[in-house]
């Protein structure tokens, strides 16, 4: 029987999983396979970063899940253009499978791959499973993407209906994962990285969450937030299982969830925001090079206590309050005159 890959990236699940969904579907044994990006990982400085562990513990869990189903994930390190070669002479895919990623790396990469599969006459199929509508689904009237947030949620909740909250129904095919021997995924030392101690959020919230948002959500004191964002980030949950609950138990909630799919066609639509202001006249602000100071906020030490505490907070914890970050950020840029460059590559 013919074998398909499924390329995991920002989807780190079986349930609910477009591009998965259709690879179970397609008659043929699927092999998921994950590959840890050097083009990615050999720009990280810090070896504990948080979000090589989280993504190296989401593998782990994913290769468990596989093993009860008689199936592995096979986990590849490298350059992915120097690698595919090398993965379709072993796998001998009649297809590969995969889901949108949208940022301009991503993008770049996708490509690359996409060339590599057509010179082996390997389709590449991809599939929305990130967002709820992505790229040129939500348009003005003439035909340009929205800028602007409000506009842009009314169209969103106005084109949005039971079948794009429809979860796929990836548990019925599981029996089309290819029996194999199951492989244990490369340590973090063979990588270079070393486990960060940081515990992460839950995969799961709780409806009296979603239900209290819109009053619980405006103080870092409750603890009313999901803290779901890194699992949204790399796709260990569903969005459309939580747009769906959002869209029977709070419109707050829900609007959270649109402002993700805003940014994401901003970031399609402009990729130039990667690296520069969204309007070109605001980089000629001539930002403070003051080290002391940056070092000062990025360790909670800058005698401002709604600062400090949230600094701090992040740097224990991993997590600061959405209200939190709107300060600390806004103090970083108007207070201490910093490029935001700074406080994002920080954040990150």
């Amino acid at each position: 029987m013919n074998t398909v890959i499924h390329w995991h990236r920002r989807d780190l699940r079986l349930e609910d999983n477009a591009g998965l969904y259709e690879a179970l579907k397609s008659g043929a044994r699927v092999q998921p396979i994950f590959i840890f990006d050097t083009n990615i990982l050999d720009k990280l400085e810090d070896k504990t970063d948080a979000r090589v562990t989280f993504i190296h513990t989401e593998l782990l869990r994913l290769n468990e899940e596989l093993k009860a189903l008689g199936s592995t994930l096979k986990v590849y390190y490298g350059n992915p253009s120097v690698l595919w070669p090398k993965i379709l002479k072993e796998i001998q895919p009649t297809a590969v499978y995969t889901n949108r990623d949208y940022e301009p790396y991503a993008k770049e990469r996708d490509t690359a791959v996409e060339q590599i599969l057509t010179e082996h006459n390997t389709p590449f199929l991809t599939f929305k499973d990130h967002v709820i509508f992505e790229t040129d689904e939500i348009l003005k009237d003439d035909g340009t993407p929205y800028v602007v947030y409000t506009p842009y949620s009314r169209k969103w909740k106005q084109k949005l209906n039971d079948y794009y909250l429809q979860p796929y129904p990836n548990v019925a095919y599981f029996q089309n994962f290819k029996k194999t021997e199951h492989a244990p995924i490369l340590p973090l030392s063979e990588m270079g990285f070393e486990k960060n101690p940081m515990s992460f959020p839950k995969r799961s919230t709780t409806l009296g969450i979603i239900r209290n948002y819109e009053e619980h959500r405006n103080f870092p004191a409750i603890e009313g937030t999901s803290r779901l964002s890194v699992h949204f980030r790399f796709g260990t949950i569903s969005i459309r299982d939580k747009a769906s609950k959002g869209n029977k138990s709070s419109e707050k909630w829900l609007n959270e969830l649109i402002w993700r799919d805003f940014y994401i066609q901003i970031l399609h639509h402009f990729p130039h925001v990667v690296r520069g202001s969204f309007k070109p006249k605001y980089d000629a602000i001539q930002w403070s090079t003051n080290e002391e100071h940056f070092q000062a906020w990025c360790e909670g030490k800058t005698g401002y206590g709604m600062v400090d505490a949230g600094m701090r907070e992040l740097n224990t914890t991993g997590f600061m309050h959405n209200r939190v970050r709107m300060v600390v950020s806004s103090f970083l840029t108007k207070h201490l005159l910093i490029d935001w460059r700074w406080g994002e590559a920080y954040f990150a």
